[in-house]
């Protein structure tokens, strides 16, 4: 993709790769369905997790937590792309959507994310 790499992604040690769904034709029976296509691989990234406040349902206490991504200012992600994060050794892998549009910084970008629940 020839991506240039701002200094504050050296320090990044998370990687992502971003799915979409593409449309695939049958030669044969002309059926069409859709299949997972990875659209861009193993990018530099950071995934940062937010505790929110607690809340109390009934008798039981929950916590909300937000996620975002921080990415290449120069990354687009389709809406609706499947985002693919992963971590450490050993390795753990998280799976995310996008949840709205990006916040576009000088030489980044923040993407709040949601788990990725299918596609639409």
């Amino acid at each position: 993709m020839g991506l240039t790499a701002h200094p504050m992604e050296l320090l990044w040690k998370d990687r992502c790769s971003i799915y979409q769904q593409q449309k695939v034709t049958n030669p044969d029976t002309k059926l069409t369905k859709f299949v997972e296509v990875e659209r861009l691989a193993d990018l530099p990234c950071k995934l940062s997790f937010e505790s929110l406040n607690a809340t109390m349902e009934g008798d039981v206490a929950t916590i909300s937590q937000r996620v975002k991504l921080f990415l290449s200012v120069q990354v687009v992600i389709p809406a609706g792309s499947k985002i693919v994060v992963n971590r450490g050794n050993p390795q753990r892998t998280f799976v995310y959507a996008q949840s709205g549009e990006a916040g576009i910084f000088t030489h980044h970008q923040e993407i709040q994310l949601i788990p990725f629940r299918g596609y639409a």
